[in-house]
């Protein structure tokens, strides 16, 4: 615990002096609370149905890759990789520090739309059963989402080609989860679309939880592909180790 709470630190304090992490908290709070307030006083509704259904491309498009990418792209543009492998740290409580300290400030951002829910306490009557579903989902996706982009930018050293591989996995991986896009995959490859649709798809599992139903299979879902991404970049760091 130590050793994970030292890399932790280091990389969290790395986050809250940057000015771009900043940046794009401010517009993913911006953008996911625009949104949904123009369907809110468009439809009228009192529930954050929208809000959530949203989120698993904003995430996966823009702010997960946004600051995931200099988790290790940055390390290894200024050599520091090398340095930081050679030290009397295990590799996989370096990959857990990293990945913590970006969870944690990704929580942050997150918690900044929690206006919402207040907000309609205001003006309605909300069913809080599906909000607090959803944002117990959203951590679920959020931390699915970067073990995704560390072990992403594991592999390359410049930001800018880590946050768009990242963001074209993640967006994949969501919208694999819309029926629509698996139905277009079966057109050509049949047996296809259902399967990724069933097992891989986010979205599906996302909005399982964020109606309020806490299904054992989607968190096992969840839990289970951001431990084989951690698992995954720690041992290709280890390779590269040796």
């Amino acid at each position: 615990m130590r050793d994970i709470k030292i890399i932790f630190n280091r990389e969290l304090k790395a986050y809250f002096y940057s000015p771009i992490a900043y940046v794009f908290s401010v517009i993913f709070i911006f953008l996911n609370s625009g949104l949904y307030m123009f369907h809110f006083f468009f439809f009228g509704n009192a529930d954050m149905r929208a809000f959530f259904s949203q989120l698993p491309l904003t995430l996966g498009l823009i702010f997960i890759p946004a600051i995931s990418m200099r988790l290790w792209s940055e390390e290894n543009k200024l050599g520091t990789v090398e340095l930081l492998l050679t030290l009397p740290i295990k590799t996989e409580h370096i990959v857990l520090g990293k990945f913590f300290a970006s969870f944690v400030f990704y929580l942050v951002a997150l918690s900044g739309t929690l206006m919402i829910p207040i907000l309609l306490l205001f003006l309605g009557n909300p069913d809080f059963g599906p909000i607090i579903g959803g944002y117990f989902g959203a951590i679920l996706l959020g931390g699915f989402f970067l073990a995704v982009g560390i072990f992403i930018s594991g592999f390359f050293s410049d930001q800018i080609v880590s946050l768009i591989i990242t963001s074209l996995t993640c967006g994949f991986l969501a919208l694999i989860g819309w029926q629509y896009v698996p139905m277009v995959i079966d057109g050509w490859i049949s047996g296809l679309g259902d399967f990724l649709y069933n097992y891989i798809g986010v979205t599906r599992h996302f909005n399982d939880i964020e109606r309020g139903v806490i299904d054992l299979k989607s968190i096992v879902y969840f839990m289970s592909f951001t431990v084989l991404f951690l698992y995954l970049n720690a041992k290709s760091l280890e390779r590269r180790k040796f």
